[in-house]
């Protein structure tokens, strides 16, 4: 057989095999032209159920709506709110005189304190006598925006003037009541805006002359500063005399006027200069000095609850991080102004071995704030508890009132 025929053999049958492939492929293709058939069920919603969805559309809408204004009111803040004071400094201490100071009380401000850019004025309000100041150079200066402590002067003069008592609540919303003890504890702006705008301008101003804002808190301490209390109420633009009872706008304020007042409060309603001894013939021959007595005993009893809840529940509990044996009554605050925050805690130690009022103010950005200061405070109450000093009397009280020397007026 010829190469040539043999070849063309082979080529049929492949040829031939192929055919046989295609036939069988096409024996299994469909070629209709597949339709989906339609549901004949459709699927309703009774009214009830449509107006339902209505609303929830609707509410979703305004929820994003106002989560993205909070968003963009956020932005805008945090991109103004810029600090330009640091929080932190070294040797701050420097220059201080301690020669008539307590040392124990001395060495736990000063391990307290830290780096932290401020300052601690430690007093015993039985006496008006000042225990330790460290960093003297700012505690004696002109002050700074109060923030939320104002709501203690404002407290009592609105309880003085038979506004409220500690019960009283004031609707802030529209199913949102509080009453004063839970507006000091967790230094509510709004409760006090309320009661500043209730009490007027004149009012709220006279009681703050009386508790000492606006005059020096010291007798004869070198280098003390007024402060300032305006005049007349702040322009309704930047929160009226609202703003000054929440937020204590327009009113500068400086540790030592914060802790006289805050020892009347301890005391029981006397005023006394502070004194800052610088010697200890000074210590010695201490004599305690009356500014006027503040008709505010009865009152006393109806803060006490909110101060003290601010320490166990509310703004001020970071002084329980570092102490808890002894009651601690405080109130603190926060605010900022042109690129600085401040922190501030006033407090005093309620024990039965006397009472001690520390205050502790704070200067910086963003790691300065009231809890802050408040922790600080309870880093020193921590550290004069271990080494005792509520359990020994302190020489400085007066064993009777024939030595105080009553220097201004009664309220």
């Amino acid at each position: 057989m010829k190469k040539s025929s043999v070849v063309a053999q082979v080529a049929l049958l492949v040829f031939a095999i192929i055919a046989l492939e295609l036939s069988a492929l096409a024996a299994t293709i469909n070629t209709h032209r597949t339709t989906r058939t339609k549901s004949k069920h459709r699927i309703t919603e009774n009214a009830r159920a449509r107006r339902r969805m209505s609303r929830l559309r609707r509410s979703r809408a305004v929820y994003a709506h106002r989560r993205e204004r909070r968003s963009r009111y956020a932005r805008r803040h945090r991109s103004y709110e810029r600090f330009y004071t640091s929080s932190f400094s070294d040797d701050i201490s420097d220059g201080d005189i301690t020669a008539g100071e307590d040392p124990v009380v001395r060495a736990a401000a000063v391990d307290a304190l830290g780096n932290m850019n401020g300052t601690v004025v430690a007093i015993e309000p039985t006496s008006g006598r000042i225990l330790a100041m460290v960093n003297q150079k700012l505690a004696l200066s002109s002050g700074a925006q109060p923030c939320s402590t104002i709501k203690l002067s404002v407290a009592l003069a609105a309880l003085n003037e038979g506004l409220i008592d500690k019960d009283t609540s004031i609707r802030l919303g529209r199913r949102f009541r509080l009453n004063l003890t839970q507006a000091l504890a967790h230094s509510n702006n709004a409760y006090f805006e309320a009661v500043g705008r209730q009490l007027g301008f004149e009012k709220v101003a006279y009681y703050a002359h009386q508790f000492g804002l606006g005059e020096l808190a010291g007798y004869n301490i070198p280098g003390e500063q007024l402060g300032e209390y305006p005049d007349h109420v702040i322009p309704a633009k930047d929160g009226g005399v609202g703003k000054m009872c929440s937020f204590g706008e327009g009113v500068s304020m400086t540790p030592l006027q914060l802790g006289a007042l805050t020892s009347a409060i301890a005391n029981g309603g006397t005023l006394y200069y502070l004194q800052h001894p610088t010697t200890p013939d000074e210590v010695t021959n201490f004599q305690p000095r009356i500014k006027r007595q503040l008709n505010i005993a009865p009152l006393i009893p109806e803060i006490s609850d909110g101060m003290a809840g601010a320490v166990a529940y509310g703004t001020a509990r970071s002084v329980r991080v570092n102490f808890n044996e002894e009651e601690i009554l405080g109130k603190t605050g926060t605010c900022s102004k042109d690129g600085t925050r401040f922190g501030w805690f006033a407090s005093y130690a309620n024990t039965t071995a006397g009472r001690i009022v520390v205050v502790v103010f704070l200067q910086g950005g963003r790691p300065t704030f009231g809890p802050k200061a408040a922790e600080i405070a309870g880093h020193m109450y921590r550290d004069l508890y271990d080494h005792s000093f509520f359990m020994v009397k302190n020489p400085a009280v007066p064993e009777s009132t024939s030595s105080v020397q009553t220097t201004g007026a009664t309220q």
